[in-house]
């Protein structure tokens, strides 16, 4: 989710501006077989005709390339457990590990960035000065254009048709590009339908404890507040970021809707003698994010979340679609993840993440 741009001149001759959204893509005819793009922080960088080997910045970056191109994509940032691996597609379940270069895990040396010989690196998030600084650091010193895409929901369809663009594959860009949109349309419309004062209460609950939650603002929280709920976390703070929350703050916020992505806390969290004083623990509505072969909620905030906000809209507002999550899960892995899920495979994804138990 983020890139740097190595001022190289854009040619002067037989440039053909090509407007997606609120990107835009030059394309440069010549003998040079390159085009300049503007990326989502307004940095135009010159890249490759033709496109065939990518590095994606960091997790993010790795599901939106994934979904869109797998082909093209060298390798994982972190490679796949073995059982994520029957939620991926086969044709990228053996890819090297290669590291990442942005967040605090970032592993990938500039030397290990060269010997790959991509023709591109993507990052997708954040587009905040501290990532556009690495992006132009990294093009700088290895010459490799670096490009990042705005990874908010509301910007998803733009992301996707513009790297679908740069890597030649816009039929399927626009594809899931209408997906995200239609997705995101339909949570906004089943929010509307219930007043505000309505508004389910969510509280976020991380860790095997359940205390590390999100302010809202976070990429974490954004989902709670795209599928028209309340985060109930309110600390009068900066927004934006994880911290840990103390069990006196959840009992006086008291959330209607707890949802994890902790298995062990999920499992211990109804027979707490404490957090069974809290209404949603009471009244057993307490789910499990599901996280195979990506969290649905964050982990990493990437495509994954969309079928995250479908799920979110169906639990928070029951009634308001005909179609059930398992049928939105199995139509969502065929066309985003490229992979046939067997009924136990959804049986498996969906444990706890439903008022079936």
């Amino acid at each position: 989710m983020r890139a740097w741009l190595a001022r190289r001149r854009p040619p002067t001759r037989g440039l053909h501006i090509l407007a997606a959204c609120t990107a835009a893509i030059v394309w440069c005819e010549g003998a040079a077989a390159a085009r300049v793009v503007v990326d989502s922080a307004g940095r135009q960088v010159e890249i490759p005709d033709r496109i065939e080997r990518v590095i994606a910045a960091g997790p993010p970056a790795s599901v939106l390339v994934y979904v869109l191109a797998p082909e093209k994509l060298i390798g994982w940032n972190r490679k796949p457990p073995p059982e994520e691996l029957p939620f991926l597609s086969p044709s990228v379940r053996n890819l090297p590990e290669i590291g990442r270069l942005t967040g605090r895990g970032g592993t990938m040396s500039l030397e290990a960035v060269l010997a790959l010989k991509p023709d591109l690196i993507v990052d997708f998030g954040s587009v905040a000065p501290t990532y556009v600084s690495l992006a132009d650091r990294v093009q700088a010193q290895t010459g490799i254009p670096y490009v990042l895409l705005d990874g908010q929901f509301a910007n998803t369809g733009t992301a996707l048709r513009l790297l679908g663009e740069m890597l030649g594959v816009g039929e399927r860009s626009e594809r899931l590009a209408r997906y995200a949109e239609e997705t995101l349309g339909a949570a906004d419309r089943a929010a509307a339908s219930v007043p505000a004062e309505r508004r389910p209460r969510v509280y976020l609950a991380r860790g095997p404890r359940g205390l590390e939650t999100a302010r809202g603002g976070s990429l974490s929280a954004e989902i709670i507040e795209r599928a028209g709920a309340v985060n109930v976390v309110d600390t009068g703070q900066e927004v934006g970021s994880l911290f840990n929350a103390s069990l006196e703050q959840i009992l006086g916020w008291n959330p209607d809707t707890i949802v994890t992505l902790d298995r062990n806390f999920f499992d211990s969290v109804r027979t707490s003698d404490v957090w069974g004083q809290v209404g949603a623990v009471r009244r057993g509505r307490v789910f499990l994010s599901p996280s195979l072969p990506y969290g649905w909620i964050d982990s990493p905030p990437s495509l994954n979340r969309l079928i995250g906000l479908q799920w979110m809209t169906r639990l928070l507002f029951p009634g308001v679609s005909s179609d059930s999550i398992r049928d939105v899960a199995r139509d969502f892995y065929r066309l985003f993840y490229q992979v046939e899920l067997s009924e136990a495979e959804l049986d498996r994804l969906l444990v706890g993440a439903t008022l079936e138990r």
